[in-house]
């Protein structure tokens, strides 16, 4: 019985040291939430719906390029990728652009660039964006397609 004590005492220990991590994390990035937030609003007010629906076509391929472009050049926590994608699905942005700058914004890194080129070669850097970039092109269309079959 005592060894059963033991033994839920250390699982209690555990769940409420797992629930001070998630706060801390939680703490950490409210203000880069925060700051994402006010941003797309900033960004409502000077750029309007007809500029954004402007830039894509509603060709599955051309948005799925144009959305994998602006998510290479940008560059961020993935967190806020969705909160973004969230507010160009709100604008009638179509879900192929939307996921293909998801999947660009955290696999390739333009802004990144010479980072990794310090760190990996430029060569390497160089064929693992570009490998990203094409791949998330297909990944993005395979994703919707999939999304859309299992409805």
């Amino acid at each position: 019985m005592n060894q059963e004590k033991q033994h839920t005492n250390k699982i209690n220990r555990s769940i409420i040291g797992s629930f001070y991590r998630a706060f801390k994390s939680f703490i950490i990035i409210t203000p880069m939430l925060l700051g994402v937030i006010l941003l797309l609003g900033l960004f409502r007010v000077f750029v309007s719906k007809e500029m954004i629906s402007s830039f894509f076509t509603g060709n599955i391929i051309l948005d799925t390029f144009i959305g994998s472009i602006v998510g290479s050049i940008s560059a961020g926590n993935p967190i806020t990728s969705y909160i973004i994608g969230g507010e160009l699905l709100k604008v009638n942005v179509t879900l192929f652009a939307v996921t293909a700058f998801i999947v660009t914004w955290v696999t390739v890194g333009i802004i990144q660039f010479p980072f990794e080129v310090s760190i990996f070669g430029k060569r390497f850097a160089f064929v693992r964006n570009i490998v990203s970039f094409i791949l998330s092109i297909f990944i993005s269309i395979a994703t919707v397609f999939t999304l859309l079959m299992t409805q």
